[in-house]
C-alpha cells in the first residue's frame, strides 16, 4: 500500500472540537502515522510511489459511524428477509453497504441480520463497504420483535433461517445457547429485542420481551466473552428492565423518562437514539415494504424520540448516532444530523457519529479521530460542519473525499461514480 500525503487539510480535532488548518496528515500502511503543519518539509514527497492529495483547505474528519443500521434489510417487510434466498439477500446488502461507504460512513455496527461472511467480504474487499460489526441474528422470545411470524404462522424455519434477522428463543437454557452460537460465529455485540417493535406483526409497543433472568443470562454470556449486550426497547418499563439487568447499549429509547435517564448515568450505559427512521416510515414505511397492518405504530413514537435525545444529553448521558433505516429508506442515512442538530450542539451531534461511537464499539483511539495510530478512515468535505452541520447531509455538493484504511474510494475531481437521489450509482 502506498504512502499517502493528505496536503493543506484543516483537520477536525473532534475531541477538543477545533479545526487546525494548513495541516499535513500521513498515512502509511492503512493508518495515520502523523499529523503536522504544511510549513514542515515532508521526507516522504519525494520518494518514489507516494501518492499526494492536496485538499486545498477543506475540512477533515474522521470517517462517519452509524452505529445502527441493518444492511440485509433491503424491504422493510422482514417476513420477506427470511423467505428471500441468503444469496440474494447478501447481494443485496453489498448495495446498501457500498452506497453507505460513499455517504461517508466508513464504519457501521449491524443491529441483526449481518454475520461473519459478510464481514469477511468487507475485510477480505470482495465487497466495498464499511467496517462492519455484528451480532449475527438478534434474539427474540415468541412472539418477540424478531419473530416475524403472523398470527396464523406456525413454522419458524425458512430458507434463510441461518442469517435471517432474529431467531426466536424461550428459557434461559436457550437463550444461553443462543447466545454462545452467536459469539462461536463471530458476533462482536449481542442483540436482544426486550419490547415490541413497529415491524413486528404480533406484538404490542408496549410490551416486555424476556424475562429478568433470560436478560441477565444473555448479559452475563456476553460478558464472558469480552462482549457486550445492545438491545431494542422504547418505553421506559423495557429501557429500566435492560438497564438494571446490565444491558450496555440501548437502541430507540423514544418513550423514556427521568427515571431511565438516572439509570444511564447509574450503569454508565449507551443510547443509540434512531430519529429518521421515524420520519421516514411515516412517510415511505409502506411503500417501502411496511405491512400497512403494522404501520399505526409509527404514530406512537413518532413525536416523542427527540425529547428523550434533548432530556438524555442535557443529563451527560452517553449517546451514538444510529439511523435503523429500511429498504429504500437507507438513503435518509446522513438526515440524522440535522434532526438532532435541533437539540444539540452540532460538535456533540458530530462526536456521536465520530469518537462517541468508537468508545461504543471499544475502538477508542483506532476508530472515530484524526490522530497517528488511528485507521486512515477519513472523510473531507467543503464547509465547516461546526458551523453548518448541512455540510455532512449534501454529499452531493459538500462531499470531497472518502478514504478508509488507507484506500480513496471516492474523489471529487477523481469520481467513482454519480451521485442520484441518496446514493452513487
Amino acid at each position: 500500500m502506498p504512502i499517502t500525503l493528505l496536503q493543506n487539510a484543516s483537520v477536525l480535532d473532534v475531541q477538543a472540537g477545533l479545526l487546525l488548518p494548513n495541516q499535513r496528515v500521513v498515512v502509511r500502511d492503512g493508518l495515520i502515522e502523523r499529523l503536522e503543519p504544511m510549513h514542515l518539509e515532508a521526507p516522504e514527497a519525494r520518494a518514489a510511489g507516494v501518492v499526494q492529495i492536496d485538499l486545498g483547505g477543506k475540512t477533515l474528519l474522521p470517517g462517519l459511524i452509524d452505529a445502527h443500521v441493518h444492511v440485509l434489510a433491503w424491504t422493510a417487510n422482514l417476513r420477506e428477509l427470511h423467505n428471500a434466498s441468503p444469496h440474494y439477500n447478501a447481494l443485496q446488502a453489498a448495495e446498501i453497504m457500498r452506497a453507505m461507504l460513499l455517504r461517508g460512513f466508513t464504519t457501521v455496527r449491524d443491529a441483526a441480520g449481518a454475520d461473519f461472511g459478510l464481514k469477511r467480504a468487507v475485510e477480505e474487499g470482495l465487497i466495498v463497504g464499511p467496517r462492519l460489526f455484528i451480532c449475527g441474528r438478534a434474539l427474540s422470545q415468541t412472539g418477540g420483535h424478531a419473530d416475524s411470524r403472523a398470527a396464523g404462522e406456525i413454522a419458524v424455519e425458512t430458507v434463510s433461517t441461518p442469517v435471517a434477522f432474529g431467531r426466536v428463543v424461550d428459557g434461559v437454557p436457550e437463550v444461553r445457547r443462543a447466545v454462545r452460537e452467536e459469539i462461536r460465529r463471530g458476533a462482536d455485540h449481542i442483540k436482544l429485542m426486550l419490547g415490541g417493535g413497529i415491524a413486528s406483526p404480533t406484538d404490542r409497543l408496549t410490551n416486555d420481551q424476556f424475562s429478568l433472568e433470560e436478560i441477565r443470562a444473555a448479559v452475563e454470556e456476553a460478558e464472558m466473552a469480552d462482549l457486550y449486550v445492545m438491545a431494542h426497547t422504547y418505553t421506559v418499563r423495557a429501557a429500566n428492565r435492560a438497564l438494571r439487568a446490565g444491558v450496555r447499549s440501548l437502541e430507540h429509547c423514544n418513550l423514556i423518562d427521568e427515571s431511565s435517564v438516572e439509570l444511564f448515568l447509574q450503569h454508565d450505559a449507551w443510547m443509540v437514539p434512531t430519529l429518521v427512521t421515524y420520519q421516514a416510515l411515516a412517510k415511505e414505511g409502506v411503500a417501502a415494504g411496511l405491512p400497512r397492518e403494522v404501520a399505526y405504530k409509527i404514530d406512537l413514537v413518532l413525536d416523542k424520540g427527540l425529547a428523550a435525545l434533548e432530556m438524555a444529553y442535557k443529563a451527560g448521558v452517553n449517546l451514538a448516532y444510529g439511523t435503523d433505516l429500511l429498504g429504500a429508506m437507507h438513503r435518509h442515512q446522513l438526515e440524522e444530523f440535522t434532526i438532532r442538530a435541533q437539540v444539540q450542539p452540532n460538535l456533540e451531534v458530530i462526536r456521536g457519529a465520530t469518537l462517541y461511537a468508537a468508545r461504543l464499539l471499544r475502538a477508542e483511539g483506532r476508530l472515530g479521530v484524526v490522530a497517528p495510530g488511528a485507521y486512515a478512515d477519513l472523510i473531507a468535505v467543503e464547509g465547516n460542519p461546526l458551523e453548518d452541520i448541512r455540510v455532512l447531509t449534501r454529499p452531493e455538493q459538500h462531499l470531497e473525499l472518502v478514504m478508509k484504511g488507507g484506500v480513496v474510494y471516492y474523489r471529487r475531481d477523481g469520481g467513482t461514480g454519480v451521485w442520484k437521489s441518496g446514493a452513487w450509482s
